[in-house]
């Protein structure tokens, strides 16, 4: 049987798809073994809510800061994050009170899936990652995420000499802000590969 143009091309993508998707897939996975996400989540989508979400991310980044100076890789820094789950959850009571609310805030150390994120200059790919979880009141916000470990959130950048310090490789840190070229175009790949395999159950 002769097959059309189209089918040939549909073949020809979903082959590329699983050749890039399966290398990089490999790479994303080595990579978030290394890291530590932040996520917070808001009570709400109203506007007041969405701000106390942000003082929050800032008040609790500024608490960890020097908890986290001398943690040499991700074991360390969780080890330091689960010591201090109680004050994170102390600090963001602490803004949330100032602000005159009353929700209750909860911290805690999850893996979760994050989808592909870019931020100023650098991406991560989609995968399932540690995570230091602040969930306030009802938690039914739209949410706000970074890397508390290596500490990047405040920056916004990768800093080469950290991220090489905590086990991050030359070609990882490439990966992540773009150096290697078709970064973000090869997260989106490796996103759906993803999709695809949990369609057919794999």
């Amino acid at each position: 049987m002769k097959l059309k143009i189209w089918e040939w091309a549909l073949i020809t993508s979903l082959v590329l798809t699983a050749t890039v998707g399966t290398a990089a897939g490999a790479d994303s996975k080595e990579l978030s073994d290394k890291l530590i996400r932040l996520h917070v989540v808001a009570n709400s989508d109203s506007d007041a809510d969405q701000s106390l979400k942000l003082k929050v991310r800032d008040a609790v980044l500024e608490k960890l800061r020097p908890a986290l100076e001398g943690a040499g890789d991700r074991q360390a820094a969780r080890t330091v994050l689960e010591d201090r789950l109680g004050e994170i959850e102390d600090t963001a009571r602490a803004v949330i009170n100032a602000e005159g609310r009353d929700y209750g805030v909860r911290a805690t150390l999850c893996r979760e899936s994050f989808p592909t994120t870019e931020y100023d200059d650098f991406a991560l790919p989609a995968g399932e990652y540690l995570s230091l979880r602040v969930t306030i009141g009802e938690g039914a916000g739209h949410n706000w995420w970074c890397v508390v470990f290596p500490p990047i959130c405040d920056s916004g950048v990768i800093d080469s000499s950290a991220s090489a310090a905590i086990g991050l490789t030359e070609d990882q840190i490439k990966l992540v802000t773009g150096d290697s070229g078709g970064y973000v175009v090869r997260f989106r790949v490796m996103e759906l590969w993803g999709k695809l395999m949990g369609l057919f159950g794999r």
